[in-house]
Formats: structure tokens, C-alpha cells, sequence
């Protein structure tokens, strides 16, 4: 306590022995009590009062004072200081084979009536991080297919991003190796693909640069199934799309968001109730989340073509303007495919960079819809979607021959004896 806190508490207890002292034994023990109380209630809020009374020590030097954040990292906005934080060595994927390990069977949807927009997002192991299977081979020779045509039309990293590409490239050539052993192998420099052969050397040469001089994150699109996207804050506590990998989007190009910022990216794809229900919650989660943190979170679409890449009947990908206007309506259910994303979200240590990884699970409506539970709680779903909802995703395109042979499927369920009150045991959102 300060000095006049210790003068004002010493004048209490003279006060309260003046009382004891002179008072009659009747009333001695009430005002005794009285007087006590009294002692310790404002002792303990003078105390109070002078440890929030303390000024901090002016800065009178410095030209400008950078903003505070309101995080709860307590970090001043648009500056990053590098963590000491390094991910833990994942253990190795169990009974991971490159041909018998199957993709994850994600059915993120939910029963209507109501369809929810959240972000949906929780926790993720940091050994989950990424997830590869049988596709592996499909995917990877798409990509190599893609880059070829695509070039830095989907793969690009801008100068202010490019220390964050090379942590993220990094990252990978330590968890991949260690996750899946028999796929890849970590040397002194770089990362092996003991299957295709590639090696490739991830250690920055005296430039900063990679000595192939690829761009890091086409390096990391060619380790893994995913896309991937680096978000980067400015001095303006904005995150903007400064470094990316999209060679499987399906939808969308990364030309066209390149440099946006997270709003932005948002809005300027028509997201509903991106507005009033996402971005407050998407700015402070990318403002709080930290090294030693990861979500994931799922979402789906439907196609009314095969092409994993990019959804031709919306458009020509170099098309100025694509959109579902250009599908053909009602298309056979064989030509419907069920698309998934698992996205992951982690902040770099190092450069403080947001990481997504963006992986797509892709498989014909004829093919999910045999899986138990499936397409009764699928059909239930797309009917929840609002108007908006339902635009987004293009559902007047293919909505009526998708829930026909849904409700049928569904029926052919209920008729051959499946127990519809134990799906939450058996099937848990989001599988």
C-alpha cells in the first residue's frame, strides 16, 4: 500500500480502539463488530484502489504509439512477434497404406428444418493436421496436370508472404515424414516422395529463396491432397490472401481473391449471412487464435459434373463470369457428385501467418447415398436451406432429380429394417 493508504488504515484502528475503550459493555460487542468491519471493508478497497491508481510510465519518445489489440493474446495490432512454440512430432497414421486406407467418410450436414450458418468450427488434434488416403495418386496427378495449364493462376505467394510460405513448407517436411512414414522421407535439406520419386530440397538457399526456385507453395500442393491459403495481417490488423495453392477449388480462383482481404473474400462471393452472422466471429477468431491452436471445420456442395478441378458446368474456369446459370437443369443422378471440404485453420509460429489447408472429398450422390442414414438426413438438409442458401449452392439446378432419389433411397432404408433412432450412435455429425 502507498503511504497514504497505511496513514488512513492507521487512523481506522485508533478510531476502533477509542471505541473500545469508552463504549458501554452493552453495546461494546455490536459496535466492537461494527467497527472491526468497518476496519477491514475499507482497508481492503483503499488496497484495491491503489494498485489500479498506479500510472504506467510515460513513452515520451516514441513518435507513435501502436494500437492495442483486444485479443486475448494481448498483442498490439498488425505486429507479430515469432512464438517458441514447434508443433510436436506427430505419431505415425495407423496401418496408413497408400492403397488400402480409405478416405474419411465426412457427411457434414444436419436434419432440418432449420439450417444453421456458423462457422462451425472446433478442435483438431495437431497430429491430424493432414489427412491422406488411397486417392493419394488421383489427386496428386490432377495437380501436376493443373500446374501445367494453371501455372501461377493457382499457385502464387506475394513478396510479404513468402518467409510465411517457407515456414509452412517446412512444417510439412517435418510432419509428413514423421505421419506417414512409408510415403515420405525427411532428409537433411528437404523431403522425399518415396512413391512418385520427387525430392525436393525446402531449406532456403542464401537468397531466401528455394534453389529450384518454385514457389514454396506449389511445393507444398504437390506433398498433399489439400489447397492451401496463407492469410497474412497488415499494420491494419486486417488478414489479406497473400499466398496460395488452389489446384482442386472446384468453384472458385485464386486470381480473382488474391490480395483480398478476409471480408472481402467473403462478399464478394455472395457468402449468406456472411454479414450478419460470420464476420464478427471470423475477425476475432483470426485476431486470438495461436501457434499451439488448430480447428477444423467441414462444409459440402453438390456438382452436376465429374471434374474435381474445376466444375465445368458453371462455366470455363478463364470465363469472366461464371455462376450456376449455366448448368443444364435436372441432370441424371448419375451425373450428381457429393463434394466436401475439411478445412484447417493454425497460425504459423514463426511469421504469424493463418493457414488453411482445404481438402476436398469428392464422390457421386449414388455412391454416399447406399451408407446408412445418409440420405434421409441429406434430403432433410438441402430442404432447410433458405433461399439464400440454396442460390449460393445452386439448387434449382439439380435439386429436384437429387431429392427424388434421395426420399427413394431413404424409403428402401426404412423398408428393409433400418432403426432410425440409433443414427447418433452409428453416425455422429460430421460423419
Amino acid at each position: 500500500m502507498t503511504s497514504i493508504t497505511m496513514e488512513k488504515a492507521q487512523s481506522l484502528r485508533q478510531a476502533c480502539h477509542s471505541i473500545l475503550s469508552t463504549t458501554p459493555p452493552k453495546i461494546l460487542y455490536p459496535a466492537a463488530f461494527i467497527a472491526i468491519y468497518a476496519l477491514i471493508f475499507f482497508t481492503l478497497r483503499l488496497f484495491r484502489a491503489s494498485k489500479t491508481s498506479i500510472t504506467r510510465p510515460s513513452t515520451p519518445t516514441l513518435e507513435k504509439a501502436a494500437p492495442v489489440s483486444t485479443s486475448k493474446n494481448d498483442r498490439p495490432i498488425g505486429i507479430w512477434h515469432p512464438s517458441s512454440y514447434r508443433p510436436p512430432t506427430p505419431p505415425p497414421y495407423p496401418d496408413w497404406s497408400l492403397t488400402e486406407t480409405k478416405p474419411l467418410p465426412y457427411r457434414p450436414f444436419r436434419y432440418g428444418p432449420v439450417y444453421h450458418t456458423t462457422m462451425g468450427l472446433r478442435k483438431c488434434p495437431p497430429e491430424e493436421w493432414i489427412e491422406l488416403d488411397n486417392h493419394y495418386p488421383k489427386y496428386h496427378a490432377s495437380k501436376r496436370e493443373r500446374i501445367a495449364i494453371r501455372g501461377d493462376k493457382a499457385c502464387r505467394t506475394a513478396p510479404e508472404a513468402y518467409p510465411a510460405a517457407l515456414e509452412l513448407v517446412e512444417m510439412l517436411a517435418d510432419y509428413l515424414p514423421a505421419r506417414y512414414p512409408t510415403l515420405f522421407k525427411r532428409t537433411e535439406k528437404g523431403i522425399n516422395n518415396l512413391w512418385s520419386g520427387e525430392q525436393f530440397v525446402v531449406v532456403p538457399n542464401e537468397k531466401g529463396r528455394l534453389e529450384s526456385g518454385e514457389d514454396p507453395m506449389q511445393v507444398c500442393a504437390r506433398l498433399i491432397q489439400d489447397d492451401l491459403a496463407i492469410m497474412i495481417e497488415k499494420e491494419d490488423g486486417q488478414y489479406y490472401l497473400l499466398a496460395g495453392a488452389t489446384l482442386l477449388p472446384g468453384f472458385w480462383r485464386l486470381e480473382d481473391k488474391f490480395g483480398m482481404g478476409l471480408s472481402e473474400i467473403h462478399t464478394s462471393g455472395d457468402v449468406p449471412q456472411y454479414r450478419e452472422k460470420l464476420e464478427k466471429g471470423m475477425k476475432n477468431f483470426f485476431r486470438r487464435v495461436k501457434p499451439e491452436e488448430m480447428v477444423a471445420r467441414n462444409n459440402y456442395f453438390f456438382q452436376v459434373d465429374d471434374q474435381l478441378g474445376w466444375s465445368t458446368s458453371i462455366g470455363p474456369e478463364d470465363s469472366p463470369h461464371v455462376s450456376w446459370s449455366t448448368a443444364e437443369k435436372n441432370k441424371a443422378i448419375e451425373h450428381h457428385y457429393f463434394r466436401s471440404e475439411r478445412q484447417t485453420l493454425r497460425r504459423l509460429p514463426k511469421t504469424g501467418g493463418v493457414v488453411f489447408t482445404i481438402r476436398t472429398y469428392f464422390h457421386p450422390i449414388t455412391e454416399i447415398a447406399e451408407e446408412d442414414y445418409v440420405p434421409g438426413r441429406l434430403a432433410s438438409a438441402v430442404r432447410s436451406w433458405g433461399e439464400d442458401v440454396s442460390r449460393y449452392k445452386g439448387k434449382e439446378k439439380y435439386g429436384e432429380v437429387l431429392l427424388e432419389f434421395l426420399d427413394k433411397k431413404h424409403q428402401e432404408q426404412i423398408d428393409r429394417g433400418l432403426d432410425l433412432s440409433r443414427e447418433d450412435e452409428v453416425r455422429a455429425y460430421p460423419y
